[in-house]
């Protein structure tokens, strides 16, 4: 075994690699950049090196920077964990070359694995079967919509390099084809640094089974069953687990002796995964989509029902090990289900979200795991992947963990960065998630009806209580000035009740006033507010409010200098930041004349594009960015002024 490892990546999987390296009693190395100075993988790993500026480019993907951190260290050996450099060849051969252990398969491999036209090749001859789709690498966009018609609407293009949905693009119509092929080489481009894209049928509520695959460099490949990750959110998987209850035992062996055989036909070696896309109907016609090189995401699940640990067996598969058990001694036992919690606002379209956590609170213990990279303090920018952590449940059985893993999410508490975990958990309780009718799509078709539609009437009583509680006058003497206290007493007349303003973002203003002035409790960390005789509790870091997964930032508004100061272009002229980003496209200039819903500016965050399109047909009278800016939430981007009617 290795004495000294560096963890070549940041965040949750970072923490989960050091924590096996620890078991181990192996040296861990952390790597960070400016903006992950006080991070919680810096804090844990036994010694840590900082490795550039905050953009990724100039720290956690520069291959040097690396190496030398390595080097400087006496690490033996490279995880890359998921993401940045995790499949990227040219790193693992860099590796190789600085006497350095790269705890992952050959560079052979990944390059020829990450290359989706090869890959689908390769494991074709090895009689696995594949989804019919476009043919050869380097096709023009013409080539490409041309496939897409010989093959026959809807279709999917997929970035040949790349991999998590990034760049993948659903396409149902022909005369879409060739502005969604140029925006999925754009998002390729940028995430991969290659635009190739190929081109497969699409198939109509389709279930997404990947099998977990073991392989060690003495020519041993086991398969470790599969995880089913079918609900998804514009192609990343949102929601795991293992096993899935659309296989049989004969279709599991089946698909598992398939990935085996994949895996084998590009000699692997360590933890992969090979994925598959099924029919819900006939899940025995599976067809071949990639394989990914690295670990996964949800490997957890796969831990708790085989009880290997993942990261443990990649190191000594890596150290030279040989696997010390065969595909019959695999035995898959109970349930287990994972929760991706990651930046964003639901309420908001799923926007990407940002920053300080206020208040933490991650459940573990019981059946439950939380994976994670936060910690109080932790500063949730827009330069890295939205995810903070997972929260894993496991139970004898599927309902079991479907019910420990809601009340998992309900208990968790991220105060100060929106988060999807009230979301997550109202989709496990889903009718079709709890029968196991899955399919890629279904999330897309609910996710309206699993927002709630406003905000509850009880939270702005919280809201009311925290300021009504910050207004009441300290306790100092035995005497208290009644004009002091926020009772909305009057001498000589009856008492009028303070009224609050309060603001959530995305909403307008509201006027409350507190409904029982003698029914709530506030606390640092908790309030607690009576309504309609119902008690309602909420987490609390100063503005922020907590309960199941949910959190809210009610904030004080002065109407009278919000009339006073409001913005000269506010109204639906106005195109502002929906979220922290860069400005990646800019298609107009001051002066055009532009239709009602066309697209205008693209901004990325969190590796992800939004399209900023106009409001309604006019000209556009202002532009404030340029490809390249750097914009803050809700700050004004353009303004299109409306054409005036005959």
């Amino acid at each position: 075994m290795f004495d000294t490892v560096l963890v070549a990546n940041r965040g949750e999987i970072a923490v989960r690699v050091i924590r096996t390296l620890r078991t181990l009693g192996v040296r861990s190395v952390a790597v960070f950049s400016d903006a992950d100075a006080q991070a919680r993988h810096v804090r844990e790993a036994d010694t840590a090196v900082r490795i550039g500026p905050a953009p990724a480019a100039e720290s956690y993907l520069c291959v040097d920077r690396l190496l030398d951190a390595a080097a400087r260290t006496g690490a033996q050996a490279v995880h890359p964990g998921y993401g940045f450099l995790a499949e990227n060849a040219g790193f693992a051969q860099a590796c190789a070359e600085a006497g350095l252990v790269f705890i992952g398969p050959p560079a052979s491999a990944i390059s020829l694995m990450g290359d989706k036209i090869r890959a689908k090749e390769t494991v074709q001859a090895a009689g696995v079967p594949v989804v019919p789709g476009s043919a050869g690498s380097g096709l023009s966009d013409a080539q490409l919509a041309d496939a897409a018609r010989e093959i026959g609407m809807p279709v999917l293009l997929k970035p040949s390099a790349g991999g998590g949905g990034k760049g993948m693009r659903l396409t149902r119509v022909e005369s879409a084809l060739l502005e969604e092929i140029a925006a999925a080489r754009r998002e390729a481009r940028a995430s991969f640094g290659d635009d190739t894209l190929l081109v497969e049928r699409w198939i109509d509520r389709p279930r997404h089974i990947e099998i977990q695959v073991l392989a060690d460099s003495h020519g041993n490949v086991i398969h470790l069953g599969e995880r089913e990750c079918s609900l998804q959110r514009r192609h990343q998987k949102i929601i795991e687990e293992a096993p899935s209850v659309l296989l049989d035992e004969a279709t599991r062996a089946a698909m598992g002796e398939a990935a085996v055989q994949a895996a084998r036909s590009c000699g692997y070696r360590g933890a992969g995964t090979v994925e598959f896309i099924v029919p819900g109907n006939d899940p025995s016609a599976y067809y071949f989509m990639e394989m990914n090189t690295r670990l996964q995401v949800e490997h957890p699940v796969t831990e708790l029902i085989t009880g290997l640990d993942l990261v443990e067996w990649q190191l000594r598969v890596a150290a030279g090990e040989q696997l010390p058990f065969t595909q019959e001694d695999i035995a898959l036992t109970g349930h287990a289900v994972e929760a991706r919690i990651c930046a964003e606002d639901p309420s908001r379209g799923f926007l990407p979200s940002g920053g300080t956590v206020l208040a933490l609170h991650e459940p573990q213990g019981d059946g439950v795991r939380t994976d994670s990279g936060l910690s109080e303090g932790t500063e949730v920018g827009s330069l890295y992947d939205p995810m903070l952590s997972k929260v894993i449940a496991y139970g004898p059985d599927r309902p079991t963990a479907l019910r420990r893993l809601r009340a998992a999410l309900a208990d968790t508490v991220t105060l100060g960065v929106p988060t999807n975990a009230g979301f997550l958990r109202r989709l496990l309780a889903h009718p079709a998630v709890v029968s196991g009718e899955l399919d890629t799509g279904l999330v897309e078709r609910e996710a309206d009806d699993l927002v709630p539609d406003g905000i509850p009437d009880e939270v702005y009583e919280a809201a009311a209580a925290v300021r009504e509680a910050e207004l009441a006058p300290r306790q100092d003497s035995d005497w208290t000035d009644p004009f002091s206290v926020p009772s909305g007493w009057r001498m000589g007349s009856e008492p009028v009740p303070v009224t609050h303003h309060l603001r959530a973002a995305g909403c307008e203003p509201v006027a409350h006033r507190l409904r029982d002035r003698s029914g709530y409790r506030v606390a640092p960390d908790r309030v607690s507010v009576t309504v309609d005789g119902v008690l309602h509790t909420f987490a609390r870091a100063g503005s922020w409010l907590g309960r199941d997964g949910d959190s809210w930032h009610i904030q004080d508004h002065d109407p009278v200098a919000a009339a006073l100061t409001g913005s000269a272009h506010a109204g639906a002229d106005t195109l502002a930041a929906p979220m922290p980003g860069t400005v990646t496209v800019v298609k107009v200039a001051v002066g055009d004349e532009v239709a009602a819903g066309q697209s205008l500016l693209v901004v990325e965050a969190m590796k992800m594009e939004h399209v900023i399109s106009a409001p309604h047909a006019g000209t556009v009278t202002e532009l404030d960015v340029t490809a390249g800016s750097t914009v803050a939430m809700d700050q004004i981007l353009a303004v299109v002024t409306p054409r005036e009617e005959a």
